[in-house]
């Protein structure tokens, strides 16, 4: 990848979670249930997978791999860093956040499952379809 597109997918990755965070206002989905934030966390996830594919689709195959790593690591190291400023220091809950905010903290790991096997489930299927 290019820097363009490393810088690029660093700005979507950071508005991406300015977005998120103002959303959450005015406690960062603190005011929510937990049985609200298990649904809000689960439903969040199917729009995006299909984001992720959508996007994976269009890079070549044999890049798609590397792609969905990189996206990975865009969209789960500088979220979590953000969020340790945020809560960590801001609101001072030091690196116990990530148990406080557990309803982020899924998400510094779903990514690099879901987009891997996003790519893998594009490539499998090009691999399938006639030529």
């Amino acid at each position: 990848m290019d820097a363009r597109t490393h810088l690029k997918l660093f700005v979507i990755a950071t508005v991406a979670w300015a977005l998120f965070w103002v959303i959450g206002l005015p406690a960062y989905y603190q005011q929510y249930s937990t049985p609200f934030m298990v649904w809000f966390d689960a439903l969040a996830l199917l729009p995006l997978g299909l984001i992720f594919l959508l996007v994976l689709r269009r890079v070549r195959p044999g890049r798609r791999m590397q792609r969905s790593l990189w996206m990975a690591f865009y969209f789960t190291v500088p979220v979590a860093i953000y969020d340790w400023l945020y809560c960590g220091l801001f609101l001072g809950y030091g690196l116990s956040f990530v148990l406080v905010y557990w309803y982020l903290s899924v998400y510094y790991v779903l990514p690099w499952l879901v987009l891997p096997v996003c790519a893998a489930f594009l490539n499998r299927r090009q691999m399938s379809q006639p030529v």
